[in-house]
């Protein structure tokens, strides 16, 4: 059957998605707006699997969009929660220095987070450490005090009551086939008919790349993490969040501890390549999505390059003795019968064709259509400022 035409239709119900159909309908109240999704309820992908953090903005590019949109994202994000009496803390975490080969990167994050404009930025020696976190180990950290943590399915949710309410409609099970730019209007094709409006935005994540003009823009790359969690009698080793000095050559932040709003303690993720662009446990493989990955000359660039940390990876993903190994680095007391099995997630990472990760938030326009082709962390912490943005842009389409 053919659906009624709308003013603007977005493709993809997580986060992002929803957070910009909701910042449309704040500037233009009384817009016809549809957002559709293959899955029967929202934010079942990347918003529905992430660590649950609030990021500062302290890792990112000074200038960047990320660097911008996760400042602005976090503090509307945070008022979001305030006004919909959703939980979250302002706990703050540690970057943590285990020896002096990372002091100089250490130093090098404090001052891009000073370039940054990020609050409560502290160096601190061990004793300082201690005195935050007793059972953590390092030379030096860098204290954080503005990291937060909030449980994004619930915020995801209460953007979606946001948009109904607001006069919006939701289209679930209904995955978009194929997008046709047919002059004054733009056709989209579902499995549930056709959607006819004046202006589409797609943000469909670990599928962005399917959208959009041919041959432009970043490939999608599936990454998985996989968490453990921590035993109760555990969870008293980690008082809020402890992460480690990142390789700035990789958009992984490596493994680290984390405590969710919920009390429980999730320590990792690795990064390891997906079988399938959903695959949440190793033995989902999907054949074709598979072969396009290793089909793609930007992937096996990235393997030549790289081939060393990923074995690394795929090591500790199949040997929990060594992921253990990597956690006592920085929480020596950690023991195996500490650790249970925890989610996993899978991290849409955009990969250009000479190998090199996609760092910054990508963002492609065509007459009628503008295509979210890379929107990872701090994608959550910064979903109403990637809204915001969004909306801006197409604003002009539906005047």
């Amino acid at each position: 059957m053919n659906h009624p035409s709308h003013d603007v239709a977005i493709v993809g119900a997580g986060l992002v998605g929803l957070a910009t159909a909701y910042q449309l309908q704040r500037r233009r109240p009384g817009l016809r707006i549809v957002v559709l999704d293959k899955e029967p309820e929202v934010g079942r992908h990347q918003s529905g699997h992430n660590s649950g953090v609030l990021h500062s903005g302290v890792y990112y590019a000074p200038g960047s969009l990320k660097a911008r949109l996760c400042r602005e994202g976090k503090a509307a994000v945070e008022a979001f929660a305030e006004e919909h009496g959703i939980p979250m803390e302002r706990c703050g975490k540690v970057i943590v220095a285990v020896d002096d080969s990372e002091l100089d990167r250490l130093r090098a994050l404090h001052e891009r987070g000073k370039a940054n404009g990020v609050p409560g930025l502290e160096m601190i020696g061990p004793a300082g450490l201690r005195d935050i976190e007793p059972h953590i180990v390092g030379v030096a950290a860098l204290r954080v005090g503005d990291t937060g943590i909030i449980d994004f399915s619930r915020v995801c949710r209460a953007y979606a009551d946001e948009v109904v309410a607001r006069g919006g409609e939701l289209q679930l099970g209904h995955a978009v086939r194929d997008i046709a730019d047919t002059g004054q209007r733009v056709t989209l094709v579902t499995d549930g008919g056709q959607v006819s409006a004046r202006a589409v935005i797609t943000c469909a994540g670990l599928y962005s790349d399917r959208f959009g003009p041919q041959g432009s823009g970043p490939k999608i790359v599936p990454f998985r993490g996989d968490y453990y969690t921590l035993t109760p009698p555990a969870r008293a080793l980690v008082r809020n969040l402890v992460y480690p000095v990142p390789d700035p050559s990789l958009p992984f932040l490596g493994v680290h501890f984390t405590r969710r709003i919920d009390g429980e303690v999730w320590a990792g993720p690795n990064a390891v390549l997906a079988f399938a662009r959903e695959g949440y446990r190793r033995r989902t493989v999907r054949p074709g999505e598979l072969l396009e990955v290793l089909a793609y000359p930007g992937f096996r660039r990235l393997a030549r390059s790289y081939w060393r940390t990923g074995a690394a990876e795929m090591w500790r993903d199949v040997l929990r003795s060594a992921f253990l190994a990597e956690l006592r680095r920085y929480l020596p007391e950690l023991t195996a019968g500490h650790l249970r099995w925890g989610p996993s997630g899978v991290r849409a990472q955009a990969l250009a064709e000479d190998g090199t990760m996609v760092d910054d938030f990508v963002m492609l326009r065509s007459e009628r259509a503008l295509y979210v082709r890379n929107a990872p962390s701090p994608g959550a912490t910064a979903s109403l400022a990637i809204g915001d943005h969004l909306a801006a842009q197409i604003e002009s389409l539906v005047a």
